[in-house]
């Protein structure tokens, strides 16, 4: 199989290859203002009901290009619906739902730390199909090391001082989450097309939230329906689902989980440079050299395996 993905990704045209960097950090870049944006439902709306309604918002976006996608691949979907359920469970209902529960016990700094090891774990559970090689392996140190510079505010030995709380257990859930649905999208199935992949997921991972939904009205009540809490949901429904998932899935059948974890990495950066321009925060020197190494890092990694 390593084998097979090495002749594959050698055989993979330089346009396709640079089409699937450009669609990863699409999608990266759409997440990073999730971040942003994120912020202003956290006192607003409870985690489940914002990853349900996330879900169920994207689900009406895909909904008009997908309904006749998916009834005429229905009896390849019907097939698959094993497969297509264990991606909705990793990728929809567990992923999100797992970082608006973090964000509730634990810091902004201890998530971004944890974060950052997603691409190390997609490339771990992406390892007996896709060979790393040095110069990827190479890239991946760097922009770590960069990330944990970051996080550590110039000095990465102070990482190991951080004081973690209780959501970062619900944080290494999510990242372990995003791993392994990075990974599993390179074995869709043929025969279900992007649009109706991510219908069916979408549709699948709402309806196992449904439950947990209801608990959570009953436990906490709902929200008021204002421009402060449906803006937001519309920004995270539409484009962090819809948009940056079609772009993210697009990407890893092009380029790989590994490569395209890779560009992952570069969520800091855009982070911090969506701040500065919306929420006015200053970069600072250290900051600067951190997004160096990332970049370093990033376009060493991304670039073929030697």
């Amino acid at each position: 199989m390593a084998v097979l993905e090495e002749v594959r990704d050698r055989r993979t045209p330089l346009s396709a290859q640079g089409a699937g960097l450009t669609l990863a950090l699409t999608a990266t870049v759409v997440w990073s203002g999730n971040f942003v944006i994120a912020r202003a439902l956290h006192d607003t709306v409870p985690p489940v009901q914002t990853a349900f309604w996330r879900w169920i918002i994207a689900l009406l976006a895909v909904a008009p290009f997908a309904v006749g996608r998916v009834r005429r691949e229905w009896p390849v979907i019907r097939r698959h619906l094993g497969f297509l359920t264990l991606a909705a469970l990793l990728g929809v209902t567990l992923f999100n739902t797992l970082i608006y529960q973090a964000g509730r016990s634990t810091s902004a700094t201890n998530m971004a730390m944890i974060a950052a090891a997603s691409p190390v774990l997609i490339a771990l559970f992406a390892r007996g199909g896709e060979r790393l090689g040095g110069r990827r392996t190479a890239g991946m140190a760097l922009a770590l090391a960069g990330v944990v510079t970051l996080v550590g505010k110039g000095s990465p030995a102070a990482v190991l001082g951080l004081d973690f709380a209780g959501g970062d257990l619900w944080m290494l859930a999510a990242t372990a989450t995003f791993a392994g649905y990075s990974v599993l999208l390179r074995r869709r199935p043929e025969g279900i097309g992007g649009v109706s992949f991510l219908f069916m997921t979408f549709a699948l991972g709402a309806a196992m939230l449904l439950p947990a939904y209801g608990v959570s009205l009953a436990a906490e009540g709902g929200f008021a329906p204002t421009a402060r809490t449906v803006g937001p949901l519309l920004y995270i429904g539409v484009f962090s689902s819809a948009v940056a998932y079609f772009t993210w899935n697009k990407a890893i059948a092009l380029i790989g989980a590994a490569r395209a974890g890779v560009v992952y990495y570069l969520q800091p950066v855009c982070v911090a440079l969506l701040s500065l321009a919306v929420l006015g925060e200053a970069v600072t020197p250290v900051q600067l050299l951190c997004m160096a190494l990332i970049v370093a890092g990033v376009a060493l990694g991304a670039g073929g395996r030697r």
